[in-house]
């Protein structure tokens, strides 16, 4: 959650000032860096740098991991620097102006639109098509694509959908779509969406753009989309998420059919020791225990329903059916810092999986649903092995052999329904 500025980690984040030359305006300062916008940057040395700075923070060739560019001062699409980002298209202008003193400003500005537009393409394109080949291993993204920028959740008849018009500007960016190995959108919620059953809309449309736009790609396979989420709100961060609210973020997120989540955290949410004994309150109270019902719950689907070789998504992705374990069933322990769930489904749970989901496959797999009787059959061999404890725990990464046997009522922190 946390990343230091600490080379070799399996989440490598690339803000502003750790990735090449990157160019753009400090409204604060007023001052402008590398250029100021992507026309007057210096995309060779850009590259220079970048390759030392990729070196840098993922040293090894051979590690796995996520590649997240997090540059948000400007945006690659013209229409979209709107508020204080217009900034860089009255640069353009300018900049344009003064080359060419004989266009008239409506000429300037059609003119600028593009040579922003093209600028701005070949500082992202080129910057993820080095990252790929340096650190192939990796999946590389920029933060915060694609956007969905359906707000207006105030709204009394508010669906969450994206505008016609927004999905027009995503297709535009193909481009983009084509360059990334992952993508990285965000659901950060504010506080007006705290319990609220607009924040799920919210969500899993933002996904489902995400999941669209991945789609669009003439390359083999669909880019992997990993949705950016925060234990607390965006503007009140000293309040973490409700169970609800985890719901309406990662539950709603799994169920859709994201890839992984990115629970992203500030310094500053937690400067204090107040705020940090808070946090780990948090984390094994409410925000452990559902990753783990939702992580294992999805495991379960996978290998039931898609034998395996795929993810469950929904069906209908604006139903609300999501990937929970039946607390009737299963039960999640917190033994030795760490997180087991005991217990196995029923045939009415996988009815249910059935009815609600069905299976995207892996890349190169066939994973076709099973039907009722292949569940129930699938349910049978299982018991009759004594096989289904290693399908729904966690035991090979959470719990080693010796944990497991030394389970016992005294050692057994908290027994969780879920």
């Amino acid at each position: 959650m946390f990343l230091l500025q600490v080379p070799g980690q399996f989440l490598s984040l690339f803000y502003t000032n750790r990735l090449g030359l990157y160019p753009h305006v400090d409204l604060a300062k007023r001052k402008q860096f590398n250029g100021g916008i992507p026309q007057r940057g210096n995309l060779k040395a850009s590259m220079n740098k970048a390759r030392e700075d990729i070196n840098y923070y993922i040293p090894s060739k051979t590690s796995k991991g996520l590649a997240v560019i997090d540059w948000e001062e400007w945006r690659p699409l013209w229409d979209r620097n709107w508020g204080s980002k217009r900034i860089y298209q009255a640069l353009s202008v300018a900049h344009l102006m003064q080359t060419n003193r004989s266009l008239t400003v409506r000429q300037a500005t059609e003119k600028a639109k593009q040579h922003f537009q093209v600028a701005a393409k070949s500082f992202m394109s080129e910057i993820l098509a080095m990252g790929r080949a340096m650190r192939p291993n990796y999946l590389w993204g920029f933060y915060l694509f694609p956007n969905c920028y359906n707000y207006g959740w105030e709204k009394p008849h508010y669906k969450g959908r994206c505008s016609k018009e927004v999905r027009r500007q995503n297709d535009e960016l193909l481009w983009l779509w084509e360059s990334s190995t992952a993508l990285y959108p965000s659901v950060y919620l504010q506080v007006s969406l705290a319990d609220n059953p607009k924040a799920a809309l919210m969500v899993r449309n933002r996904v489902q753009e995400a999941l669209r736009v991945s789609a669009l790609s003439r390359r083999s396979g669909t880019a992997p989309v990993f949705a950016y989420m925060r234990p607390v709100f965006v503007d009140q961060n000293r309040r973490f998420l409700s169970r609800g609210d985890l719901v309406s973020t990662i539950g709603e997120s799994a169920a859709v059919g994201v890839s992984g989540a990115v629970l992203w955290g500030a310094s500053a949410d937690y400067d204090d020791q107040t705020s940090c004994a808070a946090l780990s309150s948090y984390l094994s109270s409410t925000l452990n225990p559902y990753i783990t019902n939702v992580t294992v719950a999805a495991q379960l689907c996978s290998n039931f329903l898609c034998r395996g070789n795929g993810r469950c998504v929904r069906k209908n992705y604006n139903s609300n059916h999501y990937l929970h374990l039946n607390p009737e069933n299963f039960r999640i322990l917190h033994v030795q810092k760490r997180y087991l769930v005991l217990g196995r489904p029923s045939l009415p749970d996988l009815k249910a999986l059935r009815r609600g989901f069905t299976c995207q496959c892996y890349k190169e797999l066939s994973c076709s649903p099973r039907t009722y009787r292949e569940l129930a059959k699938a349910l049978a061999l299982i018991v009759k092995q004594g096989l289904y404890q290693k399908f729904h725990t966690l035991n090979k990464v959470m719990l080693d052999d010796a944990q497991e046997t030394s389970i016992t009522k005294d050692n057994v922190k908290k027994n969780l329904r879920v």
